[in-house]
């Protein structure tokens, strides 16, 4: 049996999902309440809870506070969030408060109630819209960063390409010219572009760039 206490402070959708909760065998609705410190005031009467399915915004204590001092008091309690907020940072946030899972209030009932026991198994649940959002941008953002690769890598020299190598495998300025029967200064210059070209701050970021980027292996 999964025990849940809700915490909404719209007492109609408070009632919509104690309604839906009570149809599933396995779940009890052992309490509600309209805001974080209801909520906290029915945990230390001794209200027994396995999931916390709570809103953000509410008065006197809004969710992401609530995740919080529910994971400092009762870490064995798992949180869901359920809210209109979908922008990422409140999911990130949300994580980072102690919560297990994050839920728009548009979801699906049979959606939630899936997420409803995996969060209480201790595992991560986020509803398909939001993942399906978070995954469109990710891989714009890599997209967007792959393009700016191929910038980059078309724009080297080959002589910048080796000199990167170099620089790569430790050699000082000196011996890169030595190597390259050139003169320091000219390797300086090299260095400088391709710090200036990748957009990196010094020959440590330089390195780690060229590695994450494939340019060097």
């Amino acid at each position: 049996m999964i025990r849940i206490v809700l915490v909404e402070d719209h007492s109609v959708v408070r009632s919509g999902l104690s309604f839906l909760l009570k149809g599933e065998k396995d779940f009890r609705v052992t309490g509600e309440a309209s805001n974080g410190m209801e909520a906290l005031r029915l945990l230390e009467t001794s209200v027994e809870a396995d999931v916390l399915l709570t809103d953000i915004n509410m008065p006197f204590m809004n969710g992401l506070e609530l995740t919080r001092k529910v994971r400092e008091k009762y870490p064995t309690i798992k949180t869901l969030i359920l809210s209109m907020l979908e922008h990422e940072k409140y999911l990130i946030e949300a994580f980072d408060s102690g919560a297990c899972g994050y839920a728009l209030k548009n979801i699906d009932a049979q959606e939630l109630v899936c997420g409803l026991r995996m969060v209480s198994q201790d595992r991560r649940f986020i509803c398909a819209e939001l993942a399906s959002t978070l995954f469109d941008k990710v891989t714009r953002f890599y997209e967007k960063e792959s393009e700016s690769i191929r910038a980059v890598s078309a724009d080297l020299s080959p002589r910048e390409m080796e000199v990167l190598g170099l620089i790569a495998d430790g050699f000082t300025n000196q011996e890169i010219a030595d190597k390259l029967f050139t003169s320091k200064r000219t390797v300086e210059g090299h260095r400088l572009s391709l710090i200036d070209k990748t957009e990196t701050r010094n020959t440590a970021s330089l390195i780690q760039y060229a590695f994450r980027a494939g340019l060097l292996k």
